[in-house]
């Protein structure tokens, strides 16, 4: 049976560290996780009571498609309390997870063929589900001068449809401050091309708070998710809001494409937002992390990283001590017991000389992973 050709992706090589690590598990290894983004912590406990309360009275069938109204008028709420941004709750989309989001904005604003660029380094799923729907990822080579974020000087000559922005990033955690963020929403404006910002790391910063595009204009689609403030990544709900002539174009889509996102995982997701204190208990723990990290990393030998804003990543460049970092990361997997994910993912271009580590494990598997890591490049010279 013949294939599309929309379907010749590439892999999503964290997934294959991921599995690497869980065969060397199962041969009885102690793997330390440094190569996942997915906090450590499960749902919030206020989630999984909510849950269990809905379960003995409802039988949690289909929810409307753009989602639960309560959960919208949550959502709403919350970019009054964290950016003082007054949103209309009938422009907030619930989607499954923030990968249903960019399935339904790619769908929603392009057509086949459209370019629509992406930072380099940057989430690879982008780029392929982008080539799955039969559009053109442009990866745009992000500058260390400019602390890998795209901005506008980058976007001349592109002929762009659309920009994809994420801050803080994934791999890097690198933030836009509003000038930046700013300028970039004029320049992709300026071109008639559309603009998205992944926000899925808002509420993980450690110096300053991160800016939504909202606070800028309201011709955007903003995409966010629960699964990595609100520690739920295998509940799959998300959200994005989208100008308010857009909702029914998306609403029509996602009823043909979802029908809803799982109820189940709504009604947690509504209780996790009034979960503030468990919530900044494990930002804590991400920050002591950050700082173990950024001490540990160098002490270890991958001295030149870029210090991340939020999220919890250090990206690493080891040009010095690699040009293949997918060899590089199964060397370290299998002599130090640690997964960490190689570049490849996230550059096609430039991934070969870095590597990726994730601190969203406990403080001590981080402080494991450190150790091992600084034996494994003593020994190896």
């Amino acid at each position: 049976m013949r294939n599309s050709s929309r379907s010749d992706v590439d892999p999503f090589i964290v997934m294959d560290v991921m599995e690497a690590a869980r065969k060397a598990e199962e041969a009885g290894r102690h793997i330390i996780h440094m190569e996942v983004g997915q906090p450590a912590t499960g749902a919030p406990s206020g989630a999984l009571k909510a849950l269990g309360a809905a379960l003995e009275t409802n039988a949690l069938g289909y929810t409307v498609a753009l989602g639960l109204p309560e959960l919208r008028r949550r959502i709403a709420r919350l970019y009054g309390e964290w950016y003082n941004v007054d949103l209309n709750p009938e422009r907030v989309i619930i989607t499954p997870g923030s990968s249903g989001a960019f399935l339904l904005a790619f769908t929603a604003l392009f057509d086949s063929g459209d370019r629509v660029g992406i930072g380099a380094p940057g989430y690879p799923s982008y780029r392929q589900i982008l080539k799955a729907l039969g559009l053109t990822p442009v990866d745009i080579q992000t500058a260390p001068e400019n602390r890998l974020q795209p901005v506008a000087a980058d976007l001349r000559g592109q002929d762009l449809a659309g920009l994809m922005v994420a801050s803080p990033a994934n791999p890097t955690g690198t933030m836009l401050d509003h000038a930046a963020m700013r300028e970039l929403i004029e320049a992709t404006r300026d071109a008639g091309a559309s603009f998205i910002s992944d926000e899925i790391y808002h509420g993980l910063e450690y110096e300053a708070k991160a800016v939504t595009a909202l606070e800028i204009t309201d011709e955007t689609y903003v995409i966010n998710s629960f699964s990595k403030f609100f520690s739920m990544t295998g509940w799959r709900v998300g959200w994005m809001v989208v100008p308010e002539d857009h909702v029914r174009v998306v609403e029509r889509i996602a009823q043909n494409m979802f029908i809803c996102a799982p109820h189940a995982s709504q009604v947690a997701a509504l209780a996790a937002m009034d979960c503030e204190e468990e919530l900044r208990g494990n930002l804590a723990v991400y920050a002591r992390n950050r700082q173990l990290m950024l001490e540990g990393l160098p002490k270890a030998g991958f001295t030149n990283i870029a210090p991340p804003d939020g999220a919890f990543y250090v990206y690493a460049d080891v040009s010095d001590l690699t040009s293949d970092s997918r060899s590089f990361a199964a060397e370290i997997l299998e002599k130090a017991g640690v997964a960490v994910t190689p570049g490849l993912d996230f550059d096609p271009v430039r991934g070969a000389t870095t590597l990726r580590f994730s601190y969203a494990r406990s403080t001590a598997d981080i402080e494991e992973g450190l150790a091992r890591l600084r034996t494994f490049m003593a020994q190896r010279g």
